[in-house]
Formats: C-alpha cells, sequence, structure tokens
C-alpha cells in the first residue's frame, strides 16, 4: 500500500488530530507500506520533504494570499488544485494508493479523485456543527427540518450549510472512520450514509505508565495530604469547565482543603470570575509535556472530564491507562469509553431545544462520592485499567488499522 497520512496546520492538531497522527505512524512502523504524512497551510515559505523512521514527511506552506480572489470556496479549490499537482509530480508509485484524510474538504477529495486512481478514506475526528451547537443533536436535528432550514437567520443557515458540506464530503470519499459507536448511527440515520462505508475503530495509546512512588510525585507538587481532582484539556466551554468549576465549589463545603488541577491551555480569564474565593484551592498549569501530566494523574484520586462533546478522549485513555476512577458525561463517545459504575461514573448531558447542559449538583454527587469512599475509587480505578487494555492499547489499535487498510485496498469493486 502507498498511504498518504493528511493532516492540516490547525489548533486541533495540537490536540487529538496531532495525536490520532503520531499514534497512527507509530502503529505502521515496519508493515512494510510506503507511509507518507502530508501537512497543508503550514506557517513556513516553502515545502519542507524529510524521512524519519522510515515515513516520509511533507509539509507545505498556506497558499499566498492573492487580494483579487475573496471569495474563500474559490480559494481553497485554488489551494487544493495546486496540492493535488504537487503530488502528481512526487507520488511515483501509484499501486493500492490510500489517501487518509484527517479533516473535512470536499474539494481535496474530489480533486483527488478527479486524477489519481485511488481510495479515499477519513476518520471523522470531529463534526464541525457540534463545536456550534455545543454537541446538541436535537438542535441538530431541528435544524434538518423544513422549518429551520427555510429560515432566513445567517446563524441557522450557517450551521445547515456547515451539515450539507459534511454530508457531500462523507459521500465523495470511499471509506469512514468513526471512533464511537454513536457518531456511526448518526451517520446511518441522520446523514443517510450506507453502512457499508463505515468502520468503528477507537483510539488507542501506547501504555506509557511508569512505576513512580505517588508519595514522591505529591512531594514534589507539594500536595502531599489532600485530595486532588484533575481536568485535562483545552480551556474551552465545550470542556464543561464552567460546570466543573461550580461542582468544586460544592465539593469544597466537604472537602475544604481539596485541590482542583486543571492541566491545558486556552483563554484563562474568561473562567476566572467562576473561580472566586476558592483561586488558591485550582491550580491552572497551562499546557505541559506529557511526563509532568503522566505524573499529576499518578497523584490525583479522581478525573473529570466533563465535556459537552467528544469523539474518542485521547484524556480518557491516559487516565483509564493510569488507573484513575473518572467522571465523564454522557456525550457521544465518552459513554461508550467507560460502563456506568463499572470502570467509571456517567453524569448526563441534557439537551434543550436551543441549549444544552450539565447538572453540576450531580456532578459534585459523583465527585464526593469517590472522595468519600476510597475503596470504590480502587475498584473502578482498576476496571479502568482493564478497560484500557481490553479496548484502547495501542496494540489493538495497531491490529484494527492494519486489518482496515488490508481489507481496503483488497476489496474488489
Amino acid at each position: 500500500m502507498n498511504l498518504f497520512i493528511f493532516n492540516e496546520s490547525r489548533p486541533a492538531a495540537l490536540y487529538g488530530v496531532g495525536t490520532y497522527i503520531q499514534q497512527l505512524t507509530a502503529a505502521l512502523q515496519n508493515s512494510n507500506h510506503n507511509i507518507c504524512v502530508v501537512t497543508l497551510k503550514q506557517d513556513i515559505l516553502k515545502t519542507h520533504i524529510k524521512q524519519t523512521k522510515g515515513i516520509k514527511y511533507w509539509s507545505i506552506p498556506s497558499p499566498v494570499s492573492e487580494q483579487r480572489i475573496i471569495d474563500a470556496s474559490k480559494y481553497n479549490e485554488l489551494y487544493c488544485r495546486s496540492i493535488v499537482y504537487f503530488l502528481q509530480l512526487h507520488i511515483t508509485n501509484k499501486t493500492n494508493l490510500v489517501f487518509h484524510l484527517n479533516y473535512l474538504n470536499c474539494t481535496l477529495a474530489e480533486e483527488l479523485k478527479k486524477v489519481f486512481e485511488c481510495k479515499i478514506v477519513s476518520t471523522i475526528h470531529y463534526l464541525d456543527w457540534s463545536f456550534i451547537l455545543f454537541g446538541n443533536v436535537m438542535r441538530f436535528r431541528n435544524l434538518l427540518t423544513k422549518q429551520e432550514m427555510n429560515q432566513s437567520d445567517m446563524y441557522k443557515n450557517g450551521v445547515a450549510k456547515l451539515i450539507r458540506d459534511e454530508k457531500r464530503f462523507f459521500e465523495n470519499v470511499d471509506h469512514l472512520i468513526c471512533l464511537s459507536e454513536n457518531t456511526r448511527r448518526l451517520l446511518l440515520d441522520d446523514y443517510q450514509i450506507n453502512p457499508n462505508k463505515t468502520t468503528v475503530i477507537h483510539n488507542g495509546l501506547k501504555d506509557n505508565i511508569t512505576d513512580l512512588n505517588k508519595q514522591d510525585i505529591r512531594i514534589k507538587y507539594y500536595m502531599t495530604d489532600i485530595p486532588v481532582i484533575i481536568f485535562a484539556g483545552r480551556l474551552d466551554d465545550l470542556k464543561g469547565i464552567l460546570y466543573l468549576l461550580k461542582a468544586f465549589k460544592i465539593v469544597m463545603n466537604t472537602y475544604p482543603h481539596c485541590q482542583l488541577v486543571i492541566a491545558g491551555n486556552g483563554s484563562l480569564e474568561k473562567y476566572m470570575n467562576d473561580c472566586e474565593d476558592i483561586w488558591i484551592h485550582v491550580t491552572w498549569t497551562g499546557l505541559i509535556s506529557s511526563e509532568k501530566l503522566y505524573e499529576l494523574y499518578q497523584i490525583a484520586d479522581i478525573g473529570v472530564l466533563p465535556s459537552l462533546t467528544e469523539q474518542c478522549s485521547y484524556v480518557a485513555i491516559e487516565m483509564m491507562m493510569h488507573g484513575l476512577p473518572m467522571i465523564t458525561t454522557s456525550a457521544w463517545g465518552l459513554a461508550e469509553m467507560t460502563e456506568d459504575g463499572i470502570s467509571g461514573l456517567h453524569v448526563p448531558v441534557t439537551e434543550h431545544p436551543e441549549t444544552v447542559e450539565i447538572d453540576t449538583e450531580l456532578l459534585a454527587e459523583k465527585m464526593l462520592y469517590l472522595l468519600k469512599f476510597p475503596e470504590e475509587r480502587k475498584r473502578i480505578g482498576a476496571n479502568a485499567r482493564r478497560r484500557y487494555e481490553s479496548a484502547y492499547s495501542a496494540e489493538i489499535f495497531r491490529r484494527n488499522m492494519l486489518d482496515f487498510y488490508y481489507s481496503l485496498i483488497n476489496t474488489v469493486e
């Protein structure tokens, strides 16, 4: 197979998409396939080509600003054509040619199909409308109805266009990799995608847990005798940080010396008002190395992921890998990752026609439950570790991806 894995330089590359490509290339090393990672819209002046551990990396600059073209779709079309032209010049072996896209770009998929005899697959890391609607599937479905689609409201029409573009993209590619069963069901029921074009393959991570003394790490971070709750991820309302802070205030009524660690970067200022009076008990680390993050996982008593929308969270996998008892919402993929009451605790995301919300008192109740009962923390954490080993390890991900590619290139047309 000649496999070209596409990414685009954007904030998501610092989080899930970038991690996915790192794990995918690691899984494909020594697989006897020709692998090339193509990153578009890089902040560089000219194309860079290098090779590391048998994998090629092509970094392609952003398009040069052209004042005469103000139509964004036309601009994208010209850029995609130039990318395809570049690929024509540099791809010499076209046997079993597969393009694996990791973001939605209808035009790029169509231009590739025009020029190459190939298979195009895409991993659905996110759906654009879910960012705008905070993962509200009820709202999403309302926008698909006639009365919503006929509205002149620019906001509604803008979201409806995103949905139409996604459907067009899904129909143009040969196969779609879903990171959760819920996403696959959404494609089948709402986008009317052929079930044979979809496969669910969960993310996986290499087991990087280290055998460190928990008390020594607590001494290092000056957290020797206090309960520690950890959240990891970007500082974004989609991650449910406001609900977490409100729930933590309730927890502090019972555990006044508790510490909440929030590991991730973003706009810190917007959450300061919700930290009022508890600032000293909330630690904001900013973006930190995985080594330091993994140390924090090992000293934490509870992990909390109150996200409003997720596909297959790498943070959740990291916490499971470290045997950390987790509280998550019922958002999309999160609800599938752990079994409620067994390898995690769930808090529902409540959908309304215009909004979504999390019950902060219920979230606080779950946090208090785990803090009060250490044996339950131990049991749920051990089950979380087993869950990682059985469903989210790097080896399982590697085997699933190799099987998928094999079936793709051996499909009889």
